[in-house]
């Protein structure tokens, strides 16, 4: 699904320059579930921008589902993060005074999708993002950080994305709801999506089927995680 082959990214301020990225080559395959791992300075979002086609490289090739991302306009680029893309931040961007449903709709209202269609579509990526049916008309401040997360995540699964890509999803939750989060991405993972996750936490990382750590813009190891850290079920299926 992803190639990533030999990208460098340089910051240029005056007569300054920063690179960022020196390098990086790795592939994700079409199913997988991997970490990107490293410090603040590492380059990961610098990396993260450059994947999710928020940012190009300034050399070298990045592929996503066989398209030469590096090279597209600004408008091609918005096009595949639109079609190909879910997002998921540390913070959730919801809609404070708006249903769980019509936050989840959202993305399908701007793509001009019929009503009917969007809140099937909606409803039935609330379901596989594990959010209780009963939930679906609360409005975003009327439920925990855990299935604000939740929400985040079936809003970036409405659009059948090809990959879903997420920047610290944990980041702003407590070590129990975290734990429901990641087990819901390995549930979505083992249901055959594509996920990348952005973290500088291990145990987080851990979750992943592989973890590339990065360190002053280059990749100093990648590591298959033959011992993968499991979500606790009875956690994952606690959404309260």
């Amino acid at each position: 699904m992803i190639e990533i082959k030999n990208i460098t990214k340089t910051y240029k301020s005056g007569d300054n320059e920063t690179q960022a990225l020196k390098g990086v080559s790795f592939t994700v395959k079409d199913g997988e579930f991997v970490a990107i791992m490293g410090p603040s300075g590492s380059g990961k979002s610098t990396l993260m921008h450059i994947i999710g086609a928020l940012d190009i490289p300034s050399s070298g090739q990045y592929l996503l589902d066989g398209k030469d991302v590096s090279t597209l306009s600004e408008d091609e680029l918005g096009e595949i993060r639109k079609k190909h893309i879910g997002f998921v931040f540390q913070a959730f961007n919801l809609l404070p005074r708006t249903t769980v449903l019509r936050n989840v709709e959202l993305p399908l209202m701007y793509a001009e999708v019929p009503k009917e269609q969007r809140e099937q579509r909606a409803k039935e990526a609330l379901l596989a993002a594990g959010m209780s049916e009963d939930r679906f008309l609360h409005y975003s401040n009327q439920i925990s950080g855990g299935q604000m997360q939740r929400v985040a995540i079936a809003r970036a699964l409405v659009n059948n994305p090809s990959l879903i890509l997420a920047d610290e999803p944990t980041g702003n939750l407590d070590t129990k709801t975290g734990e429901i989060v990641l087990g819901t991405f390995q549930k979505l993972n083992d249901a055959g999506r594509t996920v990348v996750l952005i973290t500088h936490e291990r145990d987080v990382a851990e979750h992943a089927q592989k973890i590339i750590m990065l360190r002053d813009g280059v990749i100093v190891k990648e590591e298959t995680t033959h011992k993968r850290r499991i979500a606790n079920p009875e956690l994952v299926n606690d959404i309260k």
